[in-house]
């Protein structure tokens, strides 16, 4: 499992998060709300291990291991997958180069591809001249060819357009394995014990919630974790009187 202990991460002289206690187990899927500027994406760049968000205090644990100081490409071995918001152009580079390497070279780009309606980028330079949902697909595209144990995925419907978010929203479930199409005779208990996939979203609008079912929701404002409730109940104090007020009521 992913466990975060009293963690405290500093952006340059900055502040910005603060205790951060959470634990996910294998199977679950946790959804994580917070205004823009909250540490959301920072919270997830720190798991990551991006350097520049400097960790001050705490620790990070995943299967056991300590990752608190480990670098990115230990963590991706490890099993950490990551779709980012705003991923880099990177020219040279084809989006299948990309989709091989991110499955050690032992995965068909192709079929993948064609889940996500994607093959005709497989020969185009990585995020080149993509629009928002193209981005994302190519973003779950390499998720897929990893094949990772814990899926980040940071705003995944911010800049999907309508034609692509129901495409990208029930391939994230799929890849959570929360997928209840496949093997619907069984019940949600036997369905739960099969998930080993873990899964940590963070989101601004909450859309996502409309494709995925997620087991736990929490609000982050101002570098601080709070409110651990049904996310439909946090999203729905959200829409009604706003993140300040909603975490307010939480306190």
């Amino acid at each position: 499992m992913l466990q975060i202990e009293d963690l405290q991460v500093k952006l340059g002289d900055k502040e910005i998060l603060k205790h951060i206690d959470l634990e996910i187990h294998p199977g679950e899927t946790h959804i994580l709300f917070g205004p823009n500027g909250s540490g959301k994406t920072s919270l997830l760049m720190t798991i990551m291990g991006y350097p520049q968000y400097r960790v001050t205090g705490g620790k990070i644990s995943f299967k056991g291991e300590d990752l608190t100081h480990m670098p990115v490409d230990e963590r991706a071995k490890l099993g950490i997958g990551m779709s980012y918001q705003r991923p880099p152009t990177i020219h040279g580079v084809k989006t299948k180069q990309m989709v091989q390497i991110c499955g050690k070279g032992g995965v068909n780009a192709e079929a993948l591809a064609a889940k996500v309606n994607f093959s005709e980028f497989l020969e185009r330079d990585i995020n080149a001249g993509f629009s928002g949902g193209e981005i994302k697909r190519s973003e779950l595209l390499q998720l897929m060819a990893q094949d990772a144990d814990l899926l980040l995925f940071d705003e995944p419907e911010s800049g999907v357009d309508l034609e692509n978010i129901s495409l990208i929203g029930n391939t994230i479930s799929e890849l959570l394995q929360r997928d209840f199409k496949v093997n619907s005779q069984k019940t949600q208990k036997e369905r739960h014990k099969e998930r080993t996939r873990m899964g940590f979203i963070i989101t601004h609008t909450g859309f996502i919630l409309d494709y995925v079912t997620v087991d736990k929701g929490q609000v982050l404002y101002d570098g601080v974790l709070t409110c651990t409730t049904h996310p439909r109940e946090i999203f729905k104090c959200i829409s009604e009187v706003g993140y300040e007020e909603c975490v307010r009521c939480a306190i």
